[in-house]
């Protein structure tokens, strides 16, 4: 069992590099491809990910993180599909805790699992390992819902059948929406172990309790209502 990694991208020159050397490092063995998916970047992210051999780059126009999400699945060739972020670095077990799970539970169709942010303070990086425990690990208990993009891995055929990544979601509640989804055709895993690296430079710009609370607030509303309700009803973003 192998999987295809998916990357989007949008103005990442500055972090996709530590990315593709951590995938390098950790992920090759058990991968069956590296999509980096360029959004429309303007700086150097192209010229950056073409710099490694093993990276196929897939040109997506359409602005949005889920319409590059959601391009990167049509172009993966294996039945498990990675999705993580430009900013992000993979662990020494990521690939293979990823594939262990799934091996040992037929019903899974995705799994997720925490972020450590390695360029917050340890005083954020506590605020934030709060909110995982606090709300992320009993909620994904209660609701089996929960589910991270930047570090998640998925069933090609089970994304497929309830109709892929929802692109007219720009932020906030779709990740939620894509388990609340997934849960209809099987397992949704959430489990510590499962970790990665990652910047908490858009924490650090939108405030750590602020996006915390826009992210509940849409999760309650996206799992329970459909909506997404910051969206919908508040001009918070």
């Amino acid at each position: 069992m192998k999987i295809s990694i998916i990357i989007p991208a949008h103005n990442e020159e500055l972090y996709i590099k530590e990315c593709l050397l951590s995938v390098e490092k950790h992920g090759t063995k058990n991968t069956e491809e590296v999509i980096v998916i360029d959004n429309g970047s303007t700086d150097a992210t192209l010229q950056v990910a073409e710099q490694f051999h093993f990276v196929t780059v897939v040109s997506e126009p359409k602005k949005g993180v889920n319409h590059a999400r959601q391009a990167g699945l049509m172009h993966a060739k294996s039945e498990l599909v990675a999705f993580i972020d430009a900013d992000t670095r993979i662990t020494k077990d990521w690939i293979e805790i990823a594939i262990d799970e799934f091996n040992k539970n037929k019903n899974l169709v995705a799994l997720s699992g925490p972020c450590v942010y390695y360029d917050l303070k340890p005083f954020k990086s506590a605020l934030v390992s709060l909110y995982f425990n606090v709300f992320a690990y009993p909620f994904s208990k209660i609701t089996g819902s929960v589910v991270l993009l930047g570090n998640l891995v998925i069933k090609k055929s089970a994304i497929m059948d309830v109709g892929g990544f929802d692109t007219s979601i720009a932020f906030c509640g779709d990740d939620t929406n894509i388990a609340r989804r997934l849960k209809r055709v099987g397992r949704v895993g959430f489990i510590k172990k499962f970790f990665l690296y990652t910047s908490g430079r858009r924490l650090e710009k939108e405030g750590i309790i602020k996006t915390s609370f826009i992210y509940m607030l849409n999760h309650l509303s996206e799992k329970f209502f459909h909506i997404q309700i910051t969206k919908k009803y508040l001009d918070i973003r």
